[in-house]
């Protein structure tokens, strides 16, 4: 019996959560175990599947890499354009406080395989590409070991190449990404976006690691299987990496919506130890411990909070740790990742963090937290990426959140934080009651 007929007889669709996380094991998964969990892919054409593209858009899916950018009409643009497309997976994971595409790749390697693969059927594509950060030695094993298995014993309909991208934020942005490719730096470029002249300068469709992966069990379980959990408007799962004052941190998988209150629970919170919770990593926005009690994680439900569920970070920040100390760090760690090529980022990036720290150390004029709010709105939508929205979002949410703090700082008031901290990913936390 065949790897694909086994898995059709063996596999049955989860009822529950997990879902993406029922796949990683507690060891590396073979590719007959991934068949029997996952079951077989959709063949790869010359020419784009529409019935994809169509389960794809009855499924809702969603980017999961922080612009929650609508899958199928991705698919849709790429697979219109001339020429024979490549599907760019993007595992590079470049935010901090993120572990949920590093897991994926590390401990399910074939189902983002899986995840590629359809995609290139979507799009009629020649070639797929992952992505990943260089200096992250057991993501990059993990696929590679992937890779060869399919050699051996199920050769992909088209080929599937690794590539190790710099170790840099602005490395992931998928302008960057297809630069590297093109013999050029890891930063980010203006003109023609990827899905009109990528690589090669063909249309090129640039997905992240765990939206593939979810189109991959889309297809397996199909469009109603994933709606059943999730809202209407925005269906399905998505994966949180939890860390902070919890404690269980790691990576969960909840349905789009949960409340985050729950997830805090569920990751060990303990109510009163909590000074706010950053949601989106740091590109995102920080909650009052309030705010956070009440918001849910899906564009809409945070929305109001002037937040996105972004890259799926969830930030508990302990109660003796400065807020407005951390978010100076961020900020400088902001200005530090610069591609240093637009002037809003090189020198309004700079001026931000400088200031921004000098308030952290309690020596900053009475008017800086103003300068700062009136520099934000001067740096965004300026960029060749999006580093400087994200930095002006971040810190009007640092200095509003925060608020209190940054007074006493400004009248040069003791700051009573004892630790500092800077978020880690954790192990798997794999289910969702």
């Amino acid at each position: 019996m065949s790897v694909a007929a086994a898995a059709i007889q063996a596999a049955a669709p989860p009822e529950r959560l997990p879902r993406l996380l029922a796949e990683i094991g507690q060891s590396w998964v073979d590719l007959s175990e991934h068949r029997r969990r996952a079951g077989p892919i959709p063949k790869v054409a010359r020419q784009p599947r529409i019935d994809v593209i169509d389960a794809i858009a009855r499924a809702g899916l969603r980017g999961k890499g922080g612009g929650a950018f609508p899958t199928a009409r991705k698919m849709e643009t790429v697979a219109s354009g001339p020429g024979r497309p490549v599907v760019l997976v993007n595992g590079a994971e470049g935010e901090p406080a993120s572990g949920k595409d590093q897991l994926l790749l590390t401990r399910a390697p074939h189902l983002v395989v899986d995840g590629g693969l359809i995609a290139a059927a979507a799009v009629g594509a020649r070639e797929v590409i992952i992505c990943v950060d260089r200096h992250a030695t057991p993501a990059l094993e993990s696929v590679q070991r992937a890779l060869s298995e399919r050699l051996r014993v199920e050769p992909t309909p088209v080929p599937v190449r690794l590539v190790g991208v710099p170790t840099h934020y602005v490395s992931g942005e998928e302008t960057a990404l297809v630069r590297w490719l093109n013999g050029g730096e890891a930063k980010p470029t203006s003109g023609p976006r990827p899905f009109e002249r990528g690589v090669g300068g063909r249309p090129t469709l640039v997905d992240n690691v765990e939206t593939l992966a979810h189109a991959a069990q889309i297809m397996r379980w199909g469009p109603t299987w994933f709606r059943s959990v999730g809202t209407r408007a925005e269906p399905g799962s998505t994966l949180l990496t939890v860390s902070g004052a919890v404690v269980r941190p790691g990576v969960y998988e909840v349905p789009v919506g949960a409340s985050l209150g729950r997830v805090l629970q569920r990751a060990g919170a303990v109510e009163g130890d909590v000074a706010a919770v950053l949601v989106g990593g740091y590109f995102g926005t920080w909650l009052t411990p309030e705010q956070a009690a009440d918001a849910h994680m899906s564009c809409n439900g945070l929305a109001p909070y002037g937040g996105s569920p972004g890259s799926g970070v969830v930030l508990a920040l302990p109660r003796d740790v400065c807020g407005v100390v951390e978010s100076a760090r961020v900020v400088s760690w902001m200005a530090a990742s610069t591609a240093g090529q637009c002037g809003s980022c090189v020198q309004g990036l700079a001026s931000i963090a400088h200031t921004a720290g000098t308030i952290a150390r309690g020596r900053a004029p009475r008017d800086a937290a103003m300068e700062l709010v009136r520099w934000a709105g001067q740096i965004e939508g300026r960029g060749a990426c999006r580093l400087p929205d994200g930095a002006g979002r971040f810190l009007r949410s640092s200095l509003a959140t925060f608020q209190h703090e940054v007074d006493r700082h400004l009248r040069g008031g003791h700051c009573p934080a004892q630790r500092h901290v800077l978020p880690l990913p954790d192990p798997v936390r794999d289910t969702w009651r």
